[in-house]
């Protein structure tokens, strides 16, 4: 409404609102990269705050706020968890919003991790508000639901109107399945249900201008019962002007957007409103610039809006109000990042973890048979069959093409652990079927495109299917027909119930049967109703159920090993089909490698992205 010492008419426009936006930091919050240990021009809440203080100072009005997940992801996050001391004072991420002047930020999935305990404590040194419209907790303090922040903003004639901007957040509701140990706390709820119930809430309260912090990814038009990837949903509901989005770690607007209803990539806008996603690890700022009148009532509303997801530019420097509070924890996360476990003969290499060869992934895969046969030892369960599937995290995809887990032989430390294993998942072990075991690997063999006999350089993978599902199962071996159609899509519906992919299945050489029993090594997120594998296993008996957390489990096997040698078997091969040649992306660094499988790869030239393509003779 207009201030109350400006006599301006109900016509007054020019006036301008600045909306800056980050998400997904997950503890990037440095320059650094901590797992190859050296500075980089990719990442760091330090470098977007140069940006950000400069989008800043062009405008005379503006917002700052981010979309959750930053407290979980880069070294740092894991090691400010664990620790006690002088890092319980103020947490380093906190320490960072609060210099930058964040005026409201939104929970995700991540940022509960940790638990809620650790999630309240940290919190309670933030000088903003923290949000999550669609969470509820059973016992002790809740999390707001939205927040409501004024703005001093100049019309066309110089005069000054107040705008009210109410702010809300939401998360996926299937972050209580993902921390099962949550679930006796927390419950969270449908977005877009959760939505309806608070705008009537922000317009009573006296909200010309609502935006929602969806930590959700721009997914279907029409609104489905707790939706992951609800932001294009969300833009339906009247009321709602903005829509910042996240979660999936994408860039919005931009390529790769086209031909999906109600998204339009070119404007940068949601059935028409508009929208940003601000990629991972402060890589992009989110910049929308809303333009204001006054309606008849004489409060202010959009009339017009730009939108743009500017690139932070890697020569862009460090911002000091950043790095300033984040310094003495940087030096503790080196210092414990330093700390050795053991040696390792092999490279640990994920850059052709999606054609078989991942020494990284067998590693945790063997962690996990380990600890689950001894921890079943003496139970109804010994003498079953151990499987272990474990999926690799660092793998390019959305990621980048640096984004890939790359350790050296030689001595390790918890910084490779680290790389090898980044989330805080925790060993659950399930009884299955061997009918249950081929449609696992059915469901990973998603991953890959279909390619026809004597087909050249078809694209291998399926861009809209990530990587950390592609879960690889150590203890049994066979072969992928990419001649067949996939059986399943990549969110696990299932797409041809006549497809099979998966040939060969065998356990010590014997072809698994259908009623064989297996006891399968997983983790605590594969088990979540939502999952891309849940499906299969929803009345299957867990006989270890969220046990030791996998990261510590692997360092208690590296350090009893002290020294790593691992097989050179492959678990798994393609199909031969001759004639016929497929390309999948890489990271550069790994032209300069041994290549796996000699004279069946050649280098093909790079992507657009940075990639290096890779030519596989089938």
């Amino acid at each position: 409404m207009p201030d109350a010492n400006s006599s301006a008419p109900a016509t007054a426009s020019g006036m301008r609102l600045r909306i800056l936006a980050t998400s997904d930091l997950h503890m990037h919050l440095l320059p650094y990269d901590y797992l190859a240990n050296r500075p980089c021009e990719r990442v760091g809440l330090a470098r977007t705050a140069s940006l950000i203080q400069k989008r800043r100072a062009e405008v005379k009005a503006c917002l700052l706020l981010d979309n959750g997940d930053f407290l979980q992801g880069a070294p740092m996050g894991e090691v400010v968890a664990r620790l006690r001391g002088p890092l319980e004072t103020i947490h380093p991420a906190i320490a960072a919003m609060n210099a930058l002047g964040y005026d409201a930020v939104a929970l995700g999935n991540h940022d509960f991790n940790f638990g809620l305990p650790f999630l309240r404590r940290t919190l309670g040194a933030a000088r903003f508000p923290v949000l999550a419209a669609n969470v509820r907790v059973s016992r002790g303090p809740g999390f707001r639901a939205y927040a409501l922040i004024e703005r001093r903003v100049m019309d066309d004639q110089g005069r000054p109107h107040m705008v009210r901007i109410g702010v809300t957040g939401f998360l996926p509701p299937q972050t209580d399945e993902w921390d099962q140990d949550l679930r006796p706390h927390l419950h969270s709820r449908d977005i877009v249900e959760a939505a309806r119930d608070v705008i009537p809430r922000l317009k009573s309260a006296g909200a010309d201008v609502i935006v929602a912090l969806a930590h959700s990814g721009i997914g279907p038009a029409e609104p489905q019962p707790r939706m992951e990837h609800a932001a294009t949903a969300l833009a339906t509901l009247p009321g709602i002007d903005v829509v910042i989005a996240g979660h999936t770690h994408e860039v919005f607007p931009g390529p790769h957007w086209d031909d999906r209803p109600g998204v339009d990539p070119a404007n940068g806008t949601l059935w028409g409103k508009p929208a940003v996603m601000p990629g991972f690890a402060g890589s992009h700022l989110g910049i929308i610039d809303l333009n204001l009148s006054l309606d008849v009532q004489g409060r202010p509303k959009v009339t017009s809006f730009q939108v743009r997801c500017e690139p932070v530019p890697p020569s862009t420097r460090a911002s000091d109000l950043v790095v300033r509070p984040v310094t003495a924890a940087h030096r503790i996360t080196l210092r414990q990042l330093s700390t050795r476990i053991g040696r390792s003969a092999s490279v640990l290499s994920s850059h052709f973890a999606v054609i078989g060869h991942d020494d990284g992934l067998r590693l945790v895969n063997l962690a996990q048979r380990w600890h689950v046969r001894r921890r079943l030892a003496g139970t109804p369960f010994e003498g079953i069959p151990i499987l272990s599937a474990a999926a690799p995290y660092r793998a390019g995809g959305r990621g980048g093409a640096h984004y890939y887990t790359d350790v050296p032989a030689g001595r390790l430390n918890l910084r490779h652990l680290a790389d090898i294993y980044a989330f805080p998942n925790r060993i659950t072990a399930i009884r299955l079927t061997g009918a249950q075991l081929r449609d696992w690997l059915e469901r990973s063999a998603s991953m890959f495109n279909r390619v026809p006999h004597g087909a050249a350089d078809t694209l291998l993978l399926n861009r809209d299917f990530p990587a950390y599902n592609f879960d690889v199962i150590d203890g049994v071996t066979w072969r992928i027909d990419l001649s067949q159609p996939a059986r399943f899509h990549p969110d696990g519906r299932l797409a041809d119930p006549a497809a099979r992919r998966i040939c060969a299945l065998s356990w010590q050489s014997r072809l698994v049967k259908d009623d064989d029993p297996f006891i399968l090594a997983t983790n605590s997120y594969r088990l979540a109703s939502c999952g891309l594998f849940s499906p299969l296993v929803r009345a299957n008996e867990i006989v270890l159920d969220r046990d030791a957390m996998t990261q510590d489990v692997l360092r208690r096997y590296i350090r009893r090993q002290r020294r790593i040698c691992l097989p050179e078997r492959a678990n798994w091969d393609f199909m031969p089909q001759p004639g016929t040649t497929a390309l999948f992306e890489t990271s550069p660094a790994a032209q300069n490698r041994p290549l796996p499988r000699p004279g069946r790869l050649q280098p093909a030239g790079q992507s657009a992205d940075g990639f290096a393509l890779m030519r596989l003779f089938l």
